[in-house]
């Protein structure tokens, strides 16, 4: 396709324009469109119209556009049978502003500028030069509109991205403007769905409030006032954050329960705390779940004055406990308060969950029941009960359990939301005497707790036995119970298939269990994840002759079945790299025959490196005489190539002696700084 472009001249104007084909002109169309969507203007109304003419013209119209804006607004509305609001209504909707009026925007050429900006910082810089001159300039566009910039769309995208890369000077100029002269301004910031996203960046940035200064200091040619204006900047940043932090403290309640403010509270606790988390972009994993994920915190130091402010802050959530404890929003603002405080101000910890618990239990509920139950079994309260418990000290955990949960384990750990903070009980108490109470009580109910299918508290019981030895034969011998394996003894030999399908004796075999019965011969399968954490659990007891028992009794084709399992995988590779060599040794020969096959596959590949790295040469030997005849096979393989690589097998082929000589030295530093280790 060919395109031709027509030059013509306009003597009255002396403006060059362009005549253009058809497909230039729907690309010129689609780019109109474009700009009438992102200022929110309908052609339709002749004021709409006027406006964007002078828009085109220049951005003189953002100002005139403002004053009518909630008139058109409410005609929509009142055409769709409206209230004025907007389809989302509130402060976050299309229109329905404070007194009637519309939202202000930017208008489309600013929206564009924006655009580009960002495109240019996807592009990145040479030299820092470049960038500085960049940040500057850009700045310089959002000054005097940085509300209207932070609370668009394309203007969050792009201050988001350009935080980064600015100064804590200019970084607290902006901050200084969203504020407003009082810092009144930071409420309606924070409460924006796009707002909020460029205030969490500013104070994402506090970590370098003192990099230019510091920075300086290794430069033997600074003047004073080059000193006096850096020190300026960080006071600056600081100034603007304690501002934002008297404003979150005035309207707490309305922070704490609004979607958007309260990711903005969250950010600035942390800061306070002189510790920042990922950023939202990073964590925002669709359809990925998981309590038992502990968030990875960086720590930086903090000026001296945010200390002072995170206790009044505190208080102020205390304030607004009742707030905390029913609405889910508001919950997670107080439990980043209690997980920041647990590691850098641990007494200002314990207050905060000594006051939530007193709080809990000093509310009125039926006679002879405690009121701390009906909380366990509120979806709301009971997410910040389970930090509560899994950050409280000994006094606490004893007297929670004593006066308020003893003889009610087993009926909360069935519950479909009570058993997740039965679960942090049971990991807070593992190392103190309560343990023993906690393990008993559960214990007895263990076969109800697995047919409610709450593996989550049985593999955290057993995961806490791990630690606590003189309770391992019991769970053991428990778990034979409930999975119907424990007479006769025969049946041990079943435990591990039984344990990784979570099925009974008689439904994995599909028999009446009738004493002295042996099971029928049945493949491995039916594998799942809560069977395989459970075995993983078991596998570090320390005596774990029936599951290597149960194991070695498995044919070669379900040793390979569960190396190449997505959860059994986990399972062997934990058995064989912990045992002996001796055990290793026994479990490797049931393995024979299956290497080229375990090499082949995604999950099977990873455990044959991992028990590479646990054998000894001889072992190692072995596995190469098996791998090396099938070269082409795994030299073609998506993974087995990796394993071809890694082993070294060219070198086993070609120059066996050296290759040996190396196994051996590599072997002889792995048990070195085990020994260093251990």
């Amino acid at each position: 396709m060919h395109i031709v472009f027509f030059q013509t001249e306009d003597t009255s104007t002396q403006v060059i324009k362009l005549r253009w084909c058809p497909y230039f002109k729907m690309l010129a169309k689609m780019e109109e469109n474009n700009q009438w969507r992102e200022a929110g203007l309908k052609r339709k109304y002749p004021e709409d119209r006027a406006r964007m003419r002078g828009e085109v013209s220049g951005r003189g119209g953002a100002c005139e556009r403002g004053e009518d804006e909630g008139r058109n607004r409410g005609r929509e509305a009142g055409e769709r049978g409206e209230d004025g609001e907007g389809k989302r209504g509130g402060a976050g909707g299309r229109g329905g502003g404070e007194g009637g009026g519309a939202k202000k925007r930017l208008d489309a050429l600013s929206v564009g500028y924006f655009r580009r900006v960002g495109e240019r910082l996807s592009e990145g810089f040479t030299e820092d030069e470049e960038k500085v001159l960049f940040v500057e300039n850009v700045l310089t566009e959002v000054k005097g509109q940085a509300a209207l910039v932070a609370m668009d769309v394309t203007g969050s995208v792009t201050l988001q991205r350009l935080l980064p890369l600015a100064s804590p000077g200019q970084v607290g100029e902006v901050l200084a403007e969203l504020g407003g002269e009082s810092g009144s301004d930071f409420k309606t910031v924070s409460c924006d769905k796009c707002g909020g996203h460029v205030l969490e960046s500013a104070l994402r940035q506090m970590p370098r409030w003192r990099e230019k200064s510091s920075s300086e200091e290794e430069k033997t040619a600074t003047t004073e006032g080059d000193s006096e204006t850096e020190e300026g900047d960080c006071g600056i940043l600081e100034a603007q954050v304690l501002s934002l932090c008297h404003v979150v403290m005035e309207h707490c309640a309305e922070f704490i329960r609004h979607t958007h403010g309260s990711h903005v509270a969250r950010t600035l606790i942390h800061v306070l705390a002189g510790c920042l988390g990922p950023a939202r972009t990073d964590t925002a994993r669709p359809g990925v779940k998981d309590r038992n994920v502990t968030t990875q915190l960086t720590y930086f130091e903090a000026p001296t004055s945010f200390w002072w402010e995170l206790k009044t802050l505190s208080t102020s959530l205390m304030d607004n406990v009742n707030v905390c404890v029913t609405d889910a929003v508001a919950s997670t603002v107080f439990q980043t308060m209690l997980t920041v405080c647990h590691r850098n101000r641990p007494k200002l910890c314990k207050l905060l969950t000594k006051g939530i618990v007193e709080y809990l239990t000093s509310l009125s509920s039926a006679p002879g029941v405690s009121p701390l139950l009906v909380f366990l079994k509120d979806q709301a309260s009971s997410r910040l009960i389970e930090i509560v418990l899994q950050l409280s000290h000994k006094a606490l955990l004893r007297d929670l359990y004593k006066n308020h949960l003893k003889g009610q384990l087993v009926t909360l750990a069935i519950h479909p939301i009570a058993n997740f903070p039965i679960q942090r009980l049971t990991a807070a108490s593992t190392n103190y005497k309560v343990f023993l109470k906690v393990f008993d009580e559960l214990a007895e109910g263990l076969e109800a707790i697995l047919a409610a299918g709450h593996m989550g508290v049985i593999v955290q019981l057993t995961d806490s036995c791990a630690e606590r030895e003189e309770k391992q034969g019991e769970m053991m011998q428990r778990l034979l119970n409930a999975f119907h394996c424990a007479e006769p003894a025969s049946r041990h030999t079943a435990c591990l298939p039984l344990f990784l399908s979570l099925l009974t004796h008689e439904v994995y075999y599909s028999s009446e269990a009738v004493e002295g019965n042996t099971q029928t011969e049945r493949p491995l399968s039916s594998i799942c994840y809560h069977g395989s954490r459970l075995v993983q659990s078991l596998a570090k007891f320390k005596d774990r002759s029936l599951l290597l028992n149960s194991l070695r009794s498995l044919t070669p084709a379900d040793h390979l079945t569960l190396g190449t399992d997505q959860s059994g995988s986990h399972v062997l590779q934990l058995l064989v790299t912990s045992s002996s060599d001796k055990g290793r040794g026994k479990i490797l020969r049931r393995l024979e025959g299956q290497y080229v096959q375990m090499a082949c596959s995604r999950y099977g590949s990873r455990v044959l490196e991992a028990v590479w790295n646990s054998a000894t040469v001889p072992q190692r030997q072995s596995i190469a005489k098996e791998l090396v005849p099938c070269e082409t096979q795994l030299r073609s393989g998506q993974f087995s190539r990796h394993v071809w690589a890694k082993f070294a097998l060219t070198h086993f082929v070609k120059r066996r002696a050296q290759w040996q000589e190396v196994q051996t030295g590599e072997s002889k530093k792995r048990k070195l700084f085990s020994d260093i280790l251990e």
